[in-house]
């Protein structure tokens, strides 16, 4: 599914942060490499001939600049060849998915912040609109310092966020093939909803037989996903059930777990035994310190 990743970059070194999962996955599957860097500069409105002709000047100094950078970067790959460097001009967000969406294959790369200024944008804003507008899969991770941006991404396993519904087992076949082709266990975790007081009180002596009956349909659910995959010839698969707030239990086990990648669809269902995904998508995001990996439900709306 992925034959081609898109790595997003504004040259600082918060935005690096995703180059060593995106040397990860390119080394393991085979697939090529695109380097992207938008240049944003304003134009002026009304500009005279003086300024068009600084303006443009500035724009190809800028361009070269930052595809000196970007071939710097592409030494760093195993394929450096076979990795491509592409600068653009104009909205780094609206850059990013519409060249994305020339390939549905194609993997989006990119940390959740950068900094702003001439020869940056603020990934953190341009990685919310990408988040929002892309239909492309789409590899997140939070800025790394400099310490830790060339260090070996540390990932062995994929954590997938079910909540029970069949659009957020729409990430599963993405799971399957990167667990296949990296060798990565598998982690099926499902959270259900804790009983709010009101809850409790409609169905007083009954509620926690009804709790337990939760848990069990819960653990069942995440058992018969676990046999379909091995049915598929992946092995290494464990489940997890867990009572609470699904967004918090995510990054809780995640953190927990260490060298993990989150998986999860940006849509699911809301009710008593699920959970809006779209929302908890957006958390996990912004507050987990591990990469996700977000597919977007072909069904779902413009906005998770």
């Amino acid at each position: 599914m992925y034959e081609k990743i898109l790595v997003a970059l504004d040259g600082s070194p918060l935005s690096e942060g995703v180059l060593p999962y995106a040397r990860f996955m390119a080394a393991k599957l085979k697939g090529a490499v695109e380097l992207l860097h938008v240049v944003d500069i304003e134009t002026p409105r009304t500009p005279s001939a003086e300024q068009q002709i600084r303006h443009e000047n500035l724009i190809a100094a800028e361009q070269r600049k930052s595809l000196e950078y970007l071939k710097q970067v592409a030494a760093s790959f195993v394929d450096a060849a076979a990795t491509n460097c592409a600068v653009e001009i104009g909205k780094p967000a609206e850059v990013i998915v519409d060249r994305a969406a020339t390939d549905h294959r194609m993997l989006i790369a990119m940390t959740t912040h950068g900094r702003s200024g001439i020869q940056r944008w603020l990934l953190g804003s341009v990685a919310d609109k990408v988040l929002h507008a892309a239909a492309n899969p789409l590899l997140l991770i939070r800025g790394a310092d400099e310490s830790k941006k060339l260090a070996a991404p540390p990932v062995q396993r994929i954590m997938v966020a079910l909540d029970g519904s069949p659009l957020a087992e729409m990430v599963l076949p993405y799971v399957s093939e990167l667990a296949a082709k990296i060798g990565l266990g598998i982690m099926l975790t499902r959270v259900f909803g804790v009983p709010t007081p009101t809850f409790a009180e409609e169905y007083g002596p009954y509620v926690e037989e009804l709790w337990t009956q939760v848990e069990t349909e819960s653990q069942q659910y995440l058992d018969e996903i676990a046999k379909r995959l091995r049915g598929q010839g992946l092995t290494d698969i464990t489940t997890k059930s867990v009572a609470g707030f699904a967004s918090e239990q995510l990054i809780e086990l995640a953190s927990a777990s260490g060298e993990t990648l989150v998986a999860m669809c940006t849509h699911g269902r809301s009710g008593v035994n699920r959970w809006v995904l779209g929302s908890v998508t957006d958390r996990v995001v912004r507050h987990l310190g591990g990469p996700v990996l977000i597919v977007r439900a072909p069904s779902a709306s413009a906005t998770p």
